[in-house]
């Protein structure tokens, strides 16, 4: 009974200590490209709001790394796309029914790690084959298709979309696409000024790209469905989704309610105007009629 006591006694102190720190705080993580930190920097500043503290993770590295840090418990919720999830994550062959991968997703993060899928936030971040507006004028380029007939055009791609199996080389295949020139390949943040400066003709981005509208480029429709959807959405832990009322209703007030060409303006002020992604996320949430706090200077 003494032993009992003293041992009550001696975690006394830790238990209070514990009790008084209250929740702990809210990780919340990134990619390493500027939309998935402002989306990052939107749902932190929508919690703090809330009063809840958070600790940022933001541009912490790519799909795996994310993912990885997820499952081991390191962060708490990150933006995520459902066709990077689909194929990349649970190696799934690419499909073109959002609803079917949306659900495979969901389904699967649930039974294999615990994670939950918020709902989506409304617009999709899918691979964009991109030209110059005065070429698309001159040469009557609309779709994806419509190169075809222009095999002189100079591709410049990704070397992720060279080597992914639902980029390059299944697109030429289900276009019928034969460039005279091997692509250029080159790192992402180069394309744009790539095919601004005439360097090349055609490259391959993100559809919710802020530099599009600044190089005047223009996206050619996926007029055959190939690329799959890839709708943005947050993967959360599921004890943090059960336990974190207000993660929920942070994630649940973001449903449905950031489209595509937004998104193109919000990461242009980031990529164009080099604004910080903070400033940039006061104004997604002003937009939303969402309150956010304004983070600490840092």
């Amino acid at each position: 009974m003494r032993r009992s006591l003293f041992l009550a006694a001696a975690l006394a102190p830790v238990l209070l200590s514990a009790c008084s720190r209250g929740p702990q705080k809210v990780r919340v993580g990134s990619k390493n490209f500027s939309e998935q930190v402002l989306l990052g920097e939107v749902v932190a500043q929508a919690l703090e709001a809330r009063g809840v503290a958070v600790d940022r993770k933001l541009n912490l590295g790519g799909t795996f790394v994310c993912h990885s840090a997820l499952l081991a418990g390191e962060l708490d919720l990150y933006p995520e796309y459902t066709g990077t999830a689909h194929t990349a994550i649970l190696r799934e062959k690419p499909e073109r029914d959002p609803a079917v991968v949306r659900k495979k997703v969901t389904d699967e993060y649930r039974r294999r790690w615990g994670a939950v899928w918020a709902p989506p936030l409304g617009f999709e971040n899918t691979f964009a084959l991109v030209v110059r507006e005065e070429d698309a004028r001159r040469l009557g380029l609309a779709r994806i298709s419509d190169l075809k007939a222009h095999p002189d055009l100079r591709p410049g791609f990704g070397y992720e979309f060279v080597e992914r199996a639902d980029g390059y080389r299944g697109l030429g295949e289900a276009y019928g696409l034969a460039f005279r020139n091997r692509p250029s390949e080159m790192d992402l943040g180069l394309l744009y000024p790539a095919l601004e400066a005439g360097r090349v003709d055609v490259v391959a981005g993100n559809s919710t790209d802020g530099l599009i509208a600044a190089i005047h480029g223009v996206v050619l429709e996926d007029d055959r469905r190939y690329f799959p959807p890839y709708e943005a959405a947050f993967v959360v832990r599921g004890a943090v989704w059960r336990s974190r009322p207000e993660v929920v209703a942070v994630l649940q007030s973001l449903a449905g309610r950031l489209d595509a060409p937004r998104m193109r303006a919000w990461n242009g002020m980031l990529d164009r105007d080099k604004k910080r992604p903070e400033d940039v996320a006061r104004e997604v949430l002003k937009a939303l009629s969402i309150p956010g706090k304004a983070p600490a200077a840092r």
